[in-house]
Formats: structure tokens, C-alpha cells, sequence
């Protein structure tokens, strides 16, 4: 049994901060807005210590009465390599009104949100209260739980947004282009779509030219799976990166083929150390 950090934004946040630490190609601040435990919590100051000192965690929202973390237990059988999770969270949710008060906060600093949609109709008020107060800031969410009603709202108003296998297969895609091209029509403001696709490799559709590319899943002559719980945050974090960083240099063919290399090469170890060490050569 190992206990790590996790949650989706955490995971993603930690990777991308390697890559601008390598780069630093440009001047970026990374910021996590979550709610923790108590201050002085165990819990919180795992998540401290585990992001480092580089990410801000100033803005996130402190339930001082509560002590423990959200937790989430993964059960993987070795028979089967599936997994089975179970989630525990006795923390109140962030509320649309506690985000609005933080986004005022940083409104001089935020350039760019990105967001879980773990709660879509809460992070619907979100994204919409950005629309309205800071229009020009960049917004990109996850899609990935099939059974999280509201999803579709969220893709409405995103100008990038990831896709999970799960979520196309449960809204009866049979595959990324598929997915992707049937969710373009929906997206109306979307510049870009991307979609993982385990060990098939990850595809992006570009807009609005509906320019689409795929990549296979990463290999090499010594790969083998040890850990693929966050392949998927870690790929966002490599898209992240490239948009942040790449926008205008790389084309898109070259964003996925980085996102996909980097999703592929931290499904080869146990968490997310030193991945942009790993990767140093393609940036």
C-alpha cells in the first residue's frame, strides 16, 4: 500500500511547474484554488510540501473546523489490471461565490483557469462569472466522468477542453475522432479538443479549421507500464505547457506529440518526479 498526493489539478499543476522550471521560456505563476482541512492539518501540509514552494496555494480555501483531506483509495488487482476507487470527502465544497471573491484577488494576475468539472453546475457559475468580470482570461476544463450530469454545459462555454476515454465511450463514441469531431459542433468557442485514448495514443482537433491530428501511444525499447494513475493529468499538463509556452512556435502536431511523450513516460514510474528531466530533450 502507498499514499500519495493526488486530486486532478494538483497532479497537473505539479508536472507543468517542472516543464516551465526547465524552459523558462516564459514567466508563468501557477496558482492552486481547492478546498483544504485546516491550516495546520496533516493533510494540508502534505499538499504543501508535495507542490513545493513555487506553486501558490495562498487562494485556496482553508475549512478551519475540518482536519482532514479529501481522500480518494485506488484498489488495483494485479490479475486483472483494473481498478476499483473509492472516493471519501467530508469537506464543503467550494461554493460559485467563494471562487468569484478569489478571482477578484487575482484578477491582475490570472491569465488563465483551468478547472476539474468535478461539480459542473458549481463550475458553470465559475466559468461564467469569468466571462462576465474577465472576459479575456483563458478557460479550459476536463471532461471526464460519464456519469457527471451537466458536462455538456461546460464544453458550451470553454475555450479548450479535455476529453477522457471513459467519457467518450459512455456518451457512445467509438473513438477520439469520433469524439472529438461530434463534440467541435458543441463547442463553440473552443480553439482546441483533445482526447486520450489509453494505449492507443491520444488525438487533438484544432479550430475552427477542424484540423485533426493523432499520435500512438509513446513507446521505447525498455517501456513497460509500472503506474498510469495520472497519465491523464500529466497529458493536460503537456498541453498546458505548450499553449502557455508554444502557442504560436510549435504547430499541433508537434503539442500532442510532446503531451503524448510525457503522458507515456510517467505511465514508466511510480508518480510524477522528475518527469521534466525525462523530457528535457523535446523542450
Amino acid at each position: 500500500m502507498s499514499r500519495r498526493r493526488g486530486g486532478n489539478c494538483p497532479n497537473t499543476l505539479e508536472v507543468l511547474q517542472q516543464l516551465l522550471d526547465i524552459s523558462q521560456s516564459i514567466p508563468v505563476s501557477l496558482a492552486l484554488c481547492v478546498v483544504l482541512p485546516s491550516t495546520s492539518s496533516t493533510g494540508t501540509q502534505q499538499v504543501k510540501s508535495s507542490l513545493g514552494p513555487r506553486i501558490d496555494l495562498t487562494s485556496c480555501i482553508y475549512r478551519e473546523e475540518y482536519n482532514e483531506a479529501a481522500s480518494c483509495y485506488i484498489l488495483r488487482s494485479r490479475d486483472t489490471d483494473t481498478r476499483t476507487i473509492v472516493n471519501y470527502n467530508e469537506l464543503p465544497e467550494m461554493t460559485s461565490k467563494e471562487f468569484s471573491a478569489m478571482a477578484d484577488e487575482l484578477k491582475h494576475d490570472m491569465g488563465w483557469c483551468h478547472f476539474e468539472g468535478r461539480i459542473p453546475v458549481v463550475t458553470l457559475e465559475c466559468v461564467q462569472y469569468l466571462r462576465r468580470c474577465l472576459p479575456a482570461v483563458k478557460i479550459s476544463v476536463e471532461i471526464e466522468n460519464p456519469a457527471r450530469v451537466g458536462l455538456d454545459k461546460l464544453v458550451e462555454e470553454a475555450d479548450f477542453i479535455f476529453y477522457s476515454k471513459s467519457w467518450a465511450q459512455g456518451n457512445d463514441y467509438e473513438s477520439p475522432e469520433d469524439c472529438l469531431r461530434g463534440q467541435a459542433v458543441l463547442a463553440p468557442k473552443a480553439s482546441l479538443l483533445c482526447c486520450t485514448w489509453g494505449h492507443e495514443g491520444a488525438s487533438a482537433l484544432e479550430m475552427p479549421g477542424f484540423n485533426y491530428k493523432h499520435t500512438p501511444a509513446y513507446t521505447e525499447e525498455t517501456f513497460h507500464v509500472v503506474d498510469t494513475i495520472g497519465a491523464g493529468d500529466t497529458f493536460t499538463s503537456g498541453m498546458l505547457y505548450c499553449l502557455l509556452c508554444h502557442s504560436d512556435d510549435w504547430n499541433l502536431s508537434r503539442k500532442l506529440d510532446f503531451a503524448n511523450e510525457l503522458a507515456g513516460r510517467k505511465v514508466m514510474q511510480e508518480g510524477f518526479s522528475g518527469l521534466g528531466d525525462r523530457i528535457r530533450h523535446a523542450l
